[in-house]
């Protein structure tokens, strides 16, 4: 799928549908690929054109300063956890509203608005506040036409999308729908169609294939433990926590534990020499997988961080879950969702983790109870979902006001924060 700034004038008549993300961490990126994969399959169905070009953008690509993901990811893992923590959950989140403007396009992202102009966008979908943000900065800015759809990658909201200004909230859950409303999103402004993941993760997987294509042994109970991703510096406590329960594994005999260390080689290879100095039999590496929703058919329970994306992909496959370490802003609201429907277990520090391990190991039926709960939170269609619904807004007539920011008094907040 082309994921470049168009240029001449072919791409000036092509019908273009922009899907723009943020390279901070790996999710929102995963989603915006999974919105234009779907694009892809509806061509010439729903209202989306036969010859439509979609163009996948990271808005940092088109800022004045040039930030790294994986350093502006650490303010997630670091010192300034708790820091951050506050920020996303207190920030714009009560009466005193942010509703959206021109502000990060005329100080950041005047490049955009030349993207804007050249390629006259249907729409522009946005999986991170930023991107929604710019891009709606951009229209004010160019008086282009199109509208602007939110997807949030979590099971929350926080305070610094632009709530008056967009024209779509596509979120995951109708918890996520009641904090909208008291911000005075109206309710044809908001649909609940879970987030998007990549097809395959919501289709029946051929286990025993699966675990014979992997070379994964076919009598055991097999753990995923996901300890990486395209960034390593959103997993540093993870591995820690995890580097702690592997004396442990042993004891664990129906089980068998697969380690992703994403791309990170050296990483990699510092478990394999681990492993091997221990005589672990139970416990193997595995590099970079291309084929995620397969290697997840293929298991019965993943450990893991509550990213948003992740988390959505387990559920779309019906692969229970572990979540495992202390986890603040977005991911503490993903926790807590997960836990509260009895979708996932939690555990915050290693001790805890062998406890869990100890438990699912005792009483396999408890992994059938996780699936049970989480099936009210399994939408697989979602990235389709969102593309109709963007297509239902395309070409209707919108009035609209010009601000440099935009602040507004609204209700009062549906959850405690």
């Amino acid at each position: 799928m082309p994921a470049s700034v168009p240029s001449g004038s072919e791409s000036t008549h092509r019908p273009t549908i922009a899907v723009v993300h943020a390279s901070v961490g790996s999710g929102h990126r995963a989603a915006a690929n999974a919105i234009a994969q779907a694009i892809e399959q509806l061509r010439g169905l729903d209202g989306v054109p036969q010859d439509v070009q979609v163009d996948v953008l990271d808005i940092l690509d088109f800022g004045k300063i040039k930030f790294d993901g994986n350093k502006t990811a650490a303010a997630f893992t670091g010192a300034t956890r708790p820091l951050y923590d506050v920020t996303w959950r207190f920030t714009l989140t009560g009466r005193l509203l942010w509703g959206g403007g021109s502000a990060w396009s005329t100080l950041m992202f005047d490049s955009f608005d030349e993207y804007v102009q050249k390629a006259r966008p249907l729409a522009i979908i946005c999986t991170h506040i930023t991107a929604a943000n710019v891009a709606v900065g951009a229209r004010m800015r160019t008086k282009i036409e199109y509208p602007v759809v939110c997807v949030p990658t979590d099971y929350e909201i926080e305070g610094f999308w632009p709530h008056k200004e967009a024209d779509l909230f596509c979120v995951a859950t109708e918890f996520m729908a009641e904090t909208l409303r008291p911000r005075k999103v109206p309710e044809s402004a908001i649909e609940v169609t879970g987030i998007p993941v990549r097809s395959g993760f919501g289709d029946s997987g051929r286990r025993d294939a699966d675990r014979k294509r992997f070379g994964l042994p076919a009598n055991k109970t097999l753990v995923l433990v996901m300890a990486g991703a395209a960034l390593p510096q959103p997993y540093v406590r993870f591995r820690a926590a995890i580097e702690e329960t592997l004396p442990y594994l042993r004891r664990f005999e129906d089980m068998h534990f697969i380690f992703l260390p994403g791309k990170d080689k050296s990483y990699a290879d510092h478990l394999r020499s681990i492993f091997s100095g221990m005589k672990l039999s139970n416990a193997m590496v595995m590099d970079y997988v291309d084929d995620m929703a397969a290697l997840m058919h293929a298991c019965d329970l993943a450990i893991l961080k509550s990213g948003g994306l992740t988390v959505t992909e387990c559920l779309c496959a019906e692969l229970p879950m572990l979540l495992l370490g202390k986890a603040y802003g977005q991911e503490k609201s993903n926790t807590v969702m997960l836990t509260s429907f009895g979708a996932s277990m939690h555990a915050t520090t290693s001790r805890e983790l062998v406890m869990q391990l100890t438990h699912l190991h005792d009483n396999k039926e408890a992994l059938h109870g996780l699936l049970v709960n989480a099936s009210a939170l399994r939408r697989p269609d979602a990235a389709a979902d969102i593309v109709r619904a963007t297509m239902r807004l395309v070409g209707v007539p919108c009035d609209r006001e010009r601000h440099f920011a935009e602040f507004y008094w609204g209700g009062k907040p549906a959850h405690a924060r």
